[in-house]
């Protein structure tokens, strides 16, 4: 039985429960195969683990979406944003509400929970190469291009 059909027969038996008020949440419980307890907890206002945030999470959802629009616009501004860089930021923030600092693996995980964000490393440009380079013949091949 999948999460997702448990889930919506949950929804189903707390809006029976809703439009009729003698019935019972045994009963409710039992007409749509959904466990009584879980039933109990949503009816009394507690959420899903799915939809609830972790304990772990230092930053509010409002606080990591300010981090991502800044780390974005320095990114736009051509300032390659390191994860010191968003360690740095986002201890400031605690800072402000005198929380703990985040971990060392805090900007690695940030990283990957928003799809918005992804990192790559940038290749080293040999020196030697560089100053092989002839501007007018760059110039000329993109002429051509």
């Amino acid at each position: 039985m999948s999460n997702s059909s448990t889930e919506a027969r949950i929804l189903l038996a707390l809006q029976a429960l809703q439009n009729n008020p003698k019935l019972s949440v045994r009963r409710a419980a039992d007409t749509y195969e959904v466990p009584r307890n879980t039933l109990r907890r949503r009816q009394n206002g507690i959420q899903s683990r799915r939809d609830t945030t972790q304990k772990s999470r230092r930053l509010s959802n409002l606080e990591e979406e300010i981090v991502v629009h800044f780390i974005l616009d320095l990114d736009s501004r051509g300032f390659p944003p390191r994860h010191s860089f968003i360690e740095e930021m986002a201890n400031f923030l605690l800072a402000d509400r005198k929380a703990p600092p985040v971990g060392k693996r805090w900007a690695h995980n940030f990283v990957k929970r928003q799809p918005e964000l992804k990192t790559h490393f940038f290749r080293k440009y040999d020196y030697q190469r560089a100053k092989c380079e002839d501007p007018t013949i760059i110039r000329n091949w993109f002429k051509l291009v």
